[in-house]
């Protein structure tokens, strides 16, 4: 029997569909990674996350990485509903061209943003929903960002001008959470209490069950941040009205599961990221929070 050669012969038709196979599968490594796509937070935009989306793809080679270039720096400042309409637009497309699904990775006020286009997108196919330093569960705190936005207030009198009409139109104030004037808050924000579901809607069950369509929810923070106030709230714990931090598993949207957080935890799906040492504007430039809080939900 003579033996089959490979070299100087015609390929055999078992050689050619070996050769199709192993091409098939080396594409499928390639192509094995999902689209990660990045909205970034309040005062800042896409050149923010050159560092990040660099790290993606040298440990994911072939990784496509979009980062949402949309109401940056202080365009960030708008009302956070319009920023979510148009955020989800955006990023329609992409979910369309990835019947595998996404990852959709956000910081700091873009962590919110993502969280409402989740819960408001009937069909996204978001896999690890990865929120990097934001406020999920409110901001009330003196922080150079404040006075920024407000610079002749102090955390105790900017319920004030948040919790009217004109100032549901600043983003910030979609999310400040005056532990002191509750009542008002739950009665003015348009934002956070519809959310976190502390406030009853028509769409409370339609928004969690959009919610949970997510496989992993990953939440990063730390005590160092400076931005975040409490830091906490970057893993849904917030104050109380003595401000004494109330953990995640202790709060009523948590114990009530108005939004899914309870039901995502029951199967295992929420993972807690704490890392000291770092600031507000070094968590998307910081390789080991890279490497040790994000990388693996990447794949």
């Amino acid at each position: 029997m003579k033996t089959p050669q490979v070299i100087g012969d015609t390929p055999t038709p078992l050689l050619l569909l070996l050769l199709l196979l192993l091409l098939r599968l080396t594409g499928l490594c390639i192509d094995a990674y999902k689209p990660v796509v990045i909205v970034h937070g309040i005062f800042d935009g896409p050149k923010q996350f050159i560092k990040l989306s660099t790290y993606i793809t040298k440990v994911h080679p072939g990784t496509e990485v979009k980062v949402i270039d949309m109401y940056d720096n202080m365009a960030s400042l708008k009302p956070l509903w319009k920023q979510v309409r148009d955020f989800r637009k955006a990023i329609n497309p992409i979910m369309q061209k990835a019947p595998g699904g996404i990852h959709l990775l956000c910081f700091s006020q873009g962590g919110l943003i993502c969280r409402a286009l989740l819960s408001t997108a009937p069909n996204h196919n978001v896999h690890s929903f990865i929120s990097l330093s934001s406020p999920q569960a409110g901001q009330y705190g003196d922080t150079d960002y404040l006075k920024w936005v407000f610079p002749d207030c102090v955390k105790k009198t900017v319920f004030r001008i948040c919790y009217n009409r004109l100032g549901q139109k600043v983003s910030i104030c979609d999310y400040w959470n005056d532990p002191h004037h509750r009542s008002r808050y739950l009665q003015s924000n348009t934002f956070l209490p519809l959310l976190n579901g502390d406030k009853p809607h028509n769409e409370m069950k339609s928004w969690r069950e959009n919610f949970l369509r997510i496989k992993k929810l990953v939440l990063i923070g730390g005590p160092d941040d400076g931005v975040i106030t409490p830091w906490e709230s970057s893993h849904f714990g917030f104050y109380d009205s003595k401000e004494t931090v109330v953990q995640m598993r202790n709060q009523e949207f948590y114990k009530n599961d108005t939004f899914g957080l309870k039901m995502l935890s029951d199967r295992g799906d929420v993972s807690v990221c704490v890392h000291s040492g770092v600031k507000h504007v070094q968590w998307h430039s910081n390789f080991t929070v890279f490497r040790s809080c994000i990388e693996k939900w990447l794949t």
